[in-house]
């Protein structure tokens, strides 16, 4: 019986391993030299997972189980308006929060602080603005800003003078916020050049990049201020 039974499992995993190998075989072909880093059946019946690596960080596709049609995009489950390639990709980039070194942040606090966030922002970034608005509509909030100015460097000394502020919170959102530069220059040491070569090496290639609490990050921000609660109260639950 237990012979029959190992049997039956090993038959089950057959067709699995044989629809790993002819999707990797394929598409390691056709994405030119992009690493695969792993295949998994996706949500919806009948399609697979492909995860990859860029230098972005983890990406996705997803394909058929003989690998002739591709598609590249997200999963929307309608039921719960859940996108299920985002909260995959936040799991599969994740960032171990306490190993961020926070002393080097410019902390922002609303209220009682509970939610708690950690973002590398460009002052200089459009979409890092943009984002900045739907902060403010987040209350009971503690943001930890590792400023990263990689659009404009010639810039960065904005960044430098923020952090030699009396109130570097204040002189954050300023600059941020409202586009208004600190009036001195930067006169102390800062860790903003340590911040930028951090980030690289955590493959933060677009910004805002929001990392929370259970390490799970997203890139680019996120549309609204419902969403964003959302994702901290989850992130804060499932810590």
């Amino acid at each position: 019986m237990l012979r029959l039974v190992a049997l039956a499992l090993c038959l089950a995993v057959l067709p699995a391993a044989a629809n790993e190998a002819k999707i990797r075989k394929v598409l390691e072909q056709k994405l030119e030299g992009v690493r695969i880093e792993g295949i998994a059946p996706a949500p919806i019946p009948g399609l697979w997972e492909v995860r990859y690596r860029t230098a972005r960080g983890v990406q996705l596709l997803y394909t058929d189980a003989a690998a002739t049609h591709v598609i590249q995009g997200s999963i929307h489950e309608l039921s719960t308006e859940r996108d299920l390639t985002a909260e995959r990709l936040r799991k599969l980039n994740a960032i171990r929060f306490d190993s961020l070194p926070f002393k080097h942040a410019v902390k922002i606090q609303r209220g009682s602080g509970r939610r708690v966030l950690a973002m590398f922002s460009d002052p200089y970034c459009p979409a890092c603005k943009q984002f900045e608005q739907t902060l403010q509509q987040v209350d009971d909030i503690t943001v930890y800003v590792f400023m990263y100015p990689v659009i404009r460097p010639e810039l960065a000394a904005h960044s430098k003078a923020v952090w030699c502020s009396a109130d570097r919170a204040k002189a954050w959102l300023d600059l941020a916020l409202r586009g208004r530069a600190p009036g001195a220059a930067a006169a102390c040491e800062t860790p903003v050049d340590d911040i930028v070569e951090l980030g690289r090496g955590l493959g933060v290639n677009s910004t805002p990049t929001l990392v929370f609490v259970n390490g799970e990050r997203v890139s680019g921000g996120l549309r609204s201020a419902v969403e964003l609660r959302e994702v901290l109260d989850q992130a804060a639950a499932g810590r």
